[in-house]
């Protein structure tokens, strides 16, 4: 099941190799506190020391890489990362390219130049939202990819209605981040981050609703493995 790829692995593990060369450049001249957090106006309001200011994001997309293979190792589901698997190793680089990103950006504020953050977090963000919402509604069911709830794990409509929901909702919502980076209003900047809040809120009971109406539907928690299904 996991095999390596090099079509698709070649560019998250050069991505990653670029984010590792970027603080090894950064670090004799970067100062010893580093911007990592910025609040909605683009100015830092979080700092952190070299280490984690520099290693902190590359770390973090080498862990996400090694755990991308993990997982459908270790999920009873396994099988089902057949039938997604060449979407789910996309969704994976995605992921990386975006911390990626970040990792120029942080470099960039630690040899004093000061990124615009409020249009491209907002604009990477963004971006990650849309291609989540792209490929939502083709994931099947696994124990550790996709809304999660104990009613999409418990019912197999349940899980397709609530990603094909999702899926549109976070298209949505990525747009709004990208708009947000473009028109650069304040007002704007926090439309964006609540409809983040207000589509999962809605996400939630909606999976327990068709969860509730489906015939099939396992007793809620009850995680639907191969063998209920008939998966093989």
């Amino acid at each position: 099941m996991v095999k390596f790829n090099w079509k698709l692995d070649a560019l998250p593990l050069i991505c990653i190799a670029a984010a590792f060369i970027l603080a090894a450049v950064a670090w004799p001249q970067a100062p010893d506190a580093i911007p990592v957090h910025w609040g909605v106006d683009g100015q830092p309001d979080n700092y952190a020391g070299k280490f984690f200011g520099l290693l902190g994001l590359p770390l973090l997309s080498l862990g996400m890489y090694v755990l991308f293979y993990l997982m459908p190792v270790l999920d009873p589901r396994r099988e089902n990362y057949r039938k997604f698997w060449n979407r789910y190793l996309f969704l994976r680089n995605i992921f990386i390219l975006v911390m990626t990103g970040l990792s120029l950006i942080i470099f960039l504020w630690s040899i004093g130049i000061g990124v615009d953050t409020s249009i491209a977090v907002f604009v990477l963000v963004g971006l990650l939202l849309v291609f989540l919402g792209n490929y939502m509604g083709k994931l099947r069911p696994t124990w550790f990819v996709g809304i999660r709830t104990p009613w999409t794990l418990s019912s197999e409509e349940a899980w397709n209605k609530t990603h094909r929901l999702g899926g549109k909702l976070f298209m949505v919502m990525g747009l709004l981040m990208i708009a947000a980076g473009i028109v650069r209003e304040q007002w704007m900047n926090y439309v964006a981050i609540y409809s983040v809040v207000a589509f999962v809120a809605v996400l939630y009971p909606y999976s327990y609703l068709v969860w509730r109406k489906d015939p099939n539907a396992l007793p809620a928690g009850t995680r639907i493995t191969n063998h209920n299904t008939g998966d093989r």
